[in-house]
């Protein structure tokens, strides 16, 4: 590693300003701060000061996301070998996922930081380092079967309307990943939504060369089409520990509940992510599902038990990875906790009421991060005032 810094202290003088190079002094300058942390130090005020800046910080959300990855490109070739009939090993369908999922995180990045370096140079400012992690997250809220070209344009779309045009990261508005997936939700709807895009190959195969008695639809799409009762691809019961496992077809990252709580555990642990936002949107959930279900007519999808809306479609997901981001969510402890629970409630109501969009993670999740900064508005003043009782007292 020693060796590697030489290397680099080296090189720096020519890409520095006024340097032969001195015009890639951003790009050189992300690499760097990427291999190791900044020598540069605040001189005065009081900050906090230790070795875990952004980057660091990205990297842990990043590693956060690898269960989640993991059991996705598994998942990608058990689907792939139920839907087809085949006798693929445990290892033959992790390579069959990771061959379908690789060129998706290539296009993400590419793009994404083609984008964002191009952007850096362009203004001569250090590169962001947000993408690191909504990179990684946009293909994991993608079906596997998404064309690499619209994700390109996804992506594009995130990081050009979601965050180079309002300063770059830590300045914009939406969640950029969640961005990505609500252009390619309105602008090709037919790619991010029914029953045979979320299983590799499912979309182009005949019917005869399917499983027999093999369906590609979600559960939640089952329970929009009024299902009384929620089958496996292959019209057995589907109970709800195979849907806290996850091995059910849906957008790659999102399936597994058990894999995205040990990311969950990560972020908490390490003090990333806000633990009150993760659990108030499950309260918030069970708070206004509770209430649906007690109002609601036998055999109707609001009669639906809300416990397993918690472990179907990206709630899960969407609730620990991308409400927790710390630019777009609330920024005061108890406008987390406000911000949260609303999430969890528009997702129930968006999902029972709206049976034409099943999935309510995504338009929650962005609806509250355009009333994020009202939430936290109302929070600041609301304490303002009462210190300025207590003062009067």
């Amino acid at each position: 590693m020693k060796g590697l810094l030489n290397i680099v202290n080296k090189l720096k003088p020519t890409f520095s300003k006024g340097g032969k190079f001195g015009w890639l002094h951003s790009t050189f300058d992300a690499f760097e701060t990427f291999l190791f942390v900044p020598s540069t130090v605040t001189t005065k005020g009081a900050h906090v000061r230790d070795c875990v800046d952004l980057k660091r910080v990205m990297s842990v959300v990043v590693l956060a996301l690898m269960p989640a990855l993991a059991f996705g490109i598994w998942n990608v070739g058990e689907q792939h070998s139920i839907a087809f009939g085949l006798d693929m090993t445990f290892w033959q369908k992790v390579w069959f996922g990771f061959l379908k999922v690789l060129p998706l995180i290539i296009v993400s990045y590419v793009v994404g930081l083609g984008i964002e370096f191009a952007s850096a140079q362009i203004r001569g400012h250090e590169v962001n380092e947000g993408f690191l992690v909504s990179g990684m997250i946009i293909p994991l809220i993608m079906p596997v079967d998404v064309p690499l070209w619209i994700l390109a344009l996804a992506v594009a779309f995130a990081v050009i309307i979601g965050k180079e045009i309002f300063g770059g990261t830590g300045m914009n508005i939406w969640n950029p990943a969640l961005l990505a997936r609500a252009f390619v939700f309105f602008a090709y709807p037919s790619k991010i939504s029914g029953d045979t895009i979320w299983i590799e190959g499912l979309s182009a195969a005949n019917q005869s060369q399917l499983a027999d008695g093999f369906s590609g639809a979600t559960p939640l799409a089952q329970l929009a089409n009024g299902a009384q009762e929620l089958v496996t691809t292959t019209g057995d019961h589907l109970s709800f520990m195979q849907m806290f496992i996850g091995n059910i077809p849906g957008a790659i990252g999102e399936t597994s509940t058990i894999a995205i709580l040990i990311g969950a555990v990560i972020l908490i642990w390490t003090g990333v992510a806000s633990w009150k936002i993760m659990i108030s949107c499950v309260a918030g959930a069970v708070a206004v599902g509770l209430l649906i279900n007690g109002i609601a007519a036998p055999g109707t999808y609001a009669d639906y038990p809300v416990w397993q809306h918690l472990v179907m479609g990206g709630f899960a997901f969407g609730a620990v990875f991308m409400a927790t981001d710390p630019v777009t969510s609330a920024q005061t402890e108890r406008g987390k906790w406000i911000y949260g629970f609303l999430i969890g409630a528009m997702t129930i109501v968006i999902r029972v009421f709206n049976p034409g969009y099943p999935e309510g993670m995504m338009l929650a999740i962005l609806l509250m991060n355009t009333f994020a900064p009202l939430i936290d508005y109302f929070v600041i003043n609301s304490n303002i005032k009462k210190r300025a009782k207590r003062i009067a007292a």
